[in-house]
């Protein structure tokens, strides 16, 4: 199955979760914040949201500073 993440075309497999898909990328799901097709998902609900062929996903790490 096909989504675009951050503007690429990425294979993932089919069922893939968000939160199977940071693990997949190697992010720390306290440290990133993720939109699917233009809406944000909620922390509670990434082992949930099953992503479907098509999806538009954007990942915005956060990133501390002083």
């Amino acid at each position: 199955m096909r989504i675009e993440l951050n503007g690429e075309t990425r294979e993932i497999s089919g069922g893939a979760t968000v939160t199977g898909l940071l693990a997949e990328l190697g992010l720390d799901t306290r440290k990133v914040a993720v939109e699917r097709n233009l809406e944000i998902v909620s922390k509670s609900l990434y082992a949930e949201t099953v992503l479907t062929d098509g999806d538009r996903i954007e990942i915005v790490h956060f990133v501390g500073g002083g």
